[in-house]
């Protein structure tokens, strides 16, 4: 039968009370005396009373104990300690529950070990570079290609995120205080790598947490650019075909309508279509021409007011801030075809005019050059691949401009970046020494 606390305390009183009454009555009888009898048998009821109390309640008090001392070990994360559950009653009952809720700890912590294990061994796996920091900049978690290109190789979970990235290249440090995700590129040495960095922010234990995500897209774009070569090549051999085909056919006309009296008028025509064609097609390749045989800038000392002002002729803008006094050294006229192309793609964007902005400022060691506008920006996808060769959303484009840009910014030493503007519109970063 099971047993309840409170019938043991229930039938303890009433052996206490029957013990009292035939205590009182043996004591009166034997002492001749009702009154001391009935003290003698109170004092001595009260006595077995304390000692039958604490015989009641010693396994109850270790019990209590020992559960107090397990919820204790559940708040320090051990879940491995049981009580042994020897008591048929509601104290029983409890110590059960306590180990069945222990038993499910366990199982749900090993459980979440493993799950903590396997996606610790995916993102170390993974080939870009993913780091984690708590609300105090400081890495708590980065994968093994973080290492590699931040620290050699080695941890650095602890150190402060903005010490990590004062010992790494510039474009990184730049990339990271944007506050939009973007496609940047890094030189070393003589080689260069195309990053493209993702952030999110989230709150875990009451504590904001940003995890960084750096791709590598040098070796996509290598993969591209293959594809891309392709594209081209059948790109060209359509326009080929498709201007070389009438011109051979009109030619022939043109041979036979020289021998027709008259036809002057057909003939001029058909010559005019001819010319329309090779200067189409002169047009075409010319600029592919361009793109391949971009020559060397020629670097010489450019004053930032005359150079604007001169700017200002070809395209409109606004000029946000103040022009550095400090002369630039760079290729002025490629670097106004570049400022002319980024500038009418900003007007083309459906920015409002007065909202396309050329801002010009000095950096350390170099000059920052950025064209906003408040057009509709770019989806992920066309930013990841704005700069490739021959990429382009414009049902006519060529898909050169961006990517004539970048080569002529990269020929002066220096970086091209994209970044969706917070509230609409796209910021295009130029870094110059």
């Amino acid at each position: 039968m099971r047993r309840s606390l409170e019938g043991e305390f229930a039938l303890l009183c009433c052996a206490l009370a029957a013990a009292a009454i035939a205590l009182a009555v043996v004591f009166s009888v034997l002492l001749d005396s009702f009154v001391v009898g009935s003290a003698l048998a109170f004092a001595a009821t009260l006595l077995l009373a304390l000692w039958s109390a604490r015989r009641l309640l010693r396994p109850f008090n270790r019990s209590i104990a020992a559960l107090a001392d397990g919820v204790a070990s559940f708040q320090d994360g051990d879940f491995s300690i049981s009580i042994a559950a020897d008591r048929d009653d509601e104290l029983g009952v409890l110590v059960r529950h306590y180990n069945e809720a222990g038993s499910v700890l366990r199982r749900e912590r090993q459980n979440l070990y493993q799950r903590e294990l396997l996606l610790d061994t995916v993102m170390q796996s993974m080939p870009w570079a993913l780091i984690l920091t708590n609300a105090a900049d400081r890495v708590i978690y980065s994968n093994i290609a973080a290492r590699q290109l931040f620290n050699a190789g080695r941890k650095f979970e602890g150190h402060a995120f903005a010490d990590v990235l004062a010992r790494a290249p510039a474009p990184f440090r730049d990339a990271v205080a944007r506050p939009q995700d973007g496609m940047f590129s890094v030189r070393r040495d003589e080689e260069g790598d195309v990053y493209f960095l993702t952030r999110e922010s989230f709150t875990l234990n009451v504590q904001r947490h940003q995890l960084y995500l750096f791709k590598q897209l040098t070796r996509e774009l290598n993969r591209q650019e293959v594809a891309i070569w392709k594209k081209v090549i059948r790109v060209i051999s359509h326009e080929l075909n498709n201007s070389l085909a009438p011109i051979s056919s009109l030619a022939h006309s043109g041979r036979q309508l020289a021998q027709v009296p008259d036809a002057g008028a057909r003939l001029d025509s058909a010559l005019a279509t001819i010319e329309e064609r090779a200067a189409h097609l002169k047009s075409f390749i010319d600029g592919y021409a361009r793109f391949a045989k971009l020559p060397v800038p020629r670097l010489e000392d450019v004053d930032w007011h005359a150079f604007v002002d001169a700017l200002r002729q070809v395209t409109p803008f606004a000029l946000g801030g103040t022009l550095p006094d400090t002369r630039g050294r760079f290729d002025p006229a490629q670097l106004q075809q570049v400022l002319i192309n980024l500038l009418r793609n900003a007007h083309e964007s459906g920015s409002p005019a007065d909202a396309v902005t050329l801002v010009v400022s000095e950096e350390l060691r170099g000059v920052r050059l950025e064209i906003v506008d408040r057009g509709p920006g770019m989806s992920p996808e066309v930013l990841e691949q704005a700069l490739l060769p021959f990429y382009s959303t414009k049902q006519t484009g060529t898909g050169l401009g961006l990517t004539l840009c970048r080569e002529i910014v990269e020929a002066h030493g220096g970086r091209l970046s994209l970044m969706n503007r917070t509230g609409g519109g796209l910021r295009v970063t130029i870094w110059l020494p």
